[in-house]
């Protein structure tokens, strides 16, 4: 038993704004088959996408706070001018220039239009094939507690763990990477940003959510009453959902 990342759910005041957004931003189309925005690729809606972890923008009443996402997208360049032309896209689509403390680097940090953090990467080699997103990024303070939990959780491949850094694939070797960096500070507030797990067919939701409880996960009660789907955190206090198959 094992669960894999369906989506990256963005909480947002004007979804379908943000939803055309990352559309825009990754090359791919929005749909909004009902209250939430979903942004995956081109050729109609498909949920849940075979290759890609997409986004689900999710409206809600409340701004983001001030505090930083503790989770966030690296977008994948292919050269240099790709990055440059990207930059400058997204910016005419409303991204706006942020300063998270990186000083001189050769990625390129921005917000999307409700202040959500993402970088921009130079090309990289290692995300030559990952398509538009080339890695989720969570901040924590412990990568290797983090690696053995996720790794745990997920049915991807651990590719790297150090004590600043761990890193984990879909054992497919298709899609984005999911990186764990250890970073100053620690969790403050709700992220604006989580991830949503699915179980892979045959498999049983519950017996995957007792499965994370035993691994460290806590229940989080946001409100959501009663849902199909199942909130928890990680062991660092980050906010993650176990969603049912329809």
């Amino acid at each position: 038993m094992a669960l894999r990342p369906a989506q990256v759910n963005i909480k947002a005041l004007d979804a379908p704004a943000v939803g055309r957004f990352w559309a825009e931003a990754l090359g791919w189309h929005a749909y909004s088959p009902g209250v939430t925005t979903y942004v995956g690729p081109a050729g109609g809606l498909v949920w849940p996408d075979p290759v890609a972890v997409c986004i689900d923008v999710v409206p809600v009443p409340e701004p983001r706070t001030a505090a930083k996402n503790r989770v966030h997208l690296d977008l994948a360049t292919t050269s240099a001018a790709h990055q440059a032309e990207l930059v400058a896209q997204l910016k005419t689509l409303g991204a706006t220039p942020a300063d998270v403390g990186q000083g001189e680097v050769p990625w390129t940090v921005l917000t999307d239009p409700e202040g959500n953090e993402f970088c921009v990467l130079e090309p990289r080699e290692t995300y030559r094939d990952t398509g538009p997103i080339a890695a989720v990024v969570v901040d924590c303070t412990d990568p290797r507690a983090m690696a053995r939990f996720w790794g745990g959780a997920l049915d991807w491949a651990l590719h790297e763990v150090t004590d600043d850094h761990a890193v984990l694939r879909s054992a497919k070797g298709v899609g984005p990477y999911l990186e764990f960096l250890r970073t100053p500070g620690v969790k403050t507030a709700p992220d604006r940003v989580h991830l949503d797990l699915l179980p892979h067919p045959g498999d049983d939701k519950e017996a995957e959510v007792a499965r994370l409880r035993a691994l460290g996960a806590t229940d989080l009660d946001l409100g959501q009453g009663e849902v199909p789907w199942t909130c928890l955190t990680d062991p660092e206090g980050h906010e993650f959902c176990v969603c049912a198959l329809s």
